[in-house]
This record gives C-alpha cells, structure tokens and sequence, in this order.
C-alpha cells in the first residue's frame, strides 16, 4: 500500500503561493500542487474561479465560526472532504448500476412503472 504513495509524483505534493483577493485585501496561501488542482475542479463545479471559491469558503467559514484560525488547513480539509464526497457519490451510482430496478407487469401483461430506488407500494384487493 505505501508503494503507491510514495511513488506519487514530487510536483503533486509541492507547495505554491497564491495571492488571493478577499474583500479588497491581498492574501497570500500557501498550498500543495494538488490542492489547488482540487480547488480548481471544484470552482469549475460550482461555475466560479478558484479565487472567488476561496473568497466565498472564507466568507462562509468566518459567518459560521467567526474567525479563520488555519485557513490553509481548512482548504486542505475542505478538498479531502469533496473528494470523499465524490467517491461516495460515484460507489451509489455504481451500486445502483449493479442493482437496477426489476421491471414488473401488472396482470393484462402492460409494464408497470417503477421509479429508480423506490418500491411501488402493495395495495390490498
């Protein structure tokens, strides 16, 4: 298992500064390769730039708790968490692939719908 860590590329887990505009205020954060890679994808999720993502984090964070005492590690924390997001989202639709709906006929031979993760309830006769 460590090989495939260690094997990781040297630029991934090398550190940049970026200087980020909050407010009218430079901020420089420091950050690895990939976390901006990952803050990167998740403004394009959210159709945004990364700096306006970061802006808007750092907003929602400081309304919340009412101070930023590490804001790199929470970024760092933040992109941990959207990849496991993703992972679950991905292990759901994978099962739901796996595990499709079971199509049933009612009793003149016509298809009955059935919704994706919903069981059509019993009626009694």
């Amino acid at each position: 298992m460590c090989e495939f860590f260690v094997k990781a590329d040297p630029i991934q887990y090398e550190q940049r500064s970026r200087t980020v505009r909050m407010h009218g205020v430079l901020t420089s954060i420091r950050l690895e390769n990939m976390v901006w890679d990952i803050l990167a994808e998740m403004a394009e999720d959210e159709g945004c730039t990364t700096n306006a993502l970061i802006a808007q984090f750092h907003d929602e964070i400081l309304a919340h708790r009412g101070e930023v005492p590490n804001f790199a590690s929470f970024l760092r924390v933040t992109c941990m968490r959207y990849l496991r997001r993703r992972m679950m989202e991905m292990e759901r639709l994978r099962a739901d692939v796996a595990d499709p709906p079971v199509q049933a006929t009612g009793t003149h031979g016509r298809s009955l719908p059935v919704s994706v993760g919903t069981v059509a309830p019993l009626r009694p006769r």
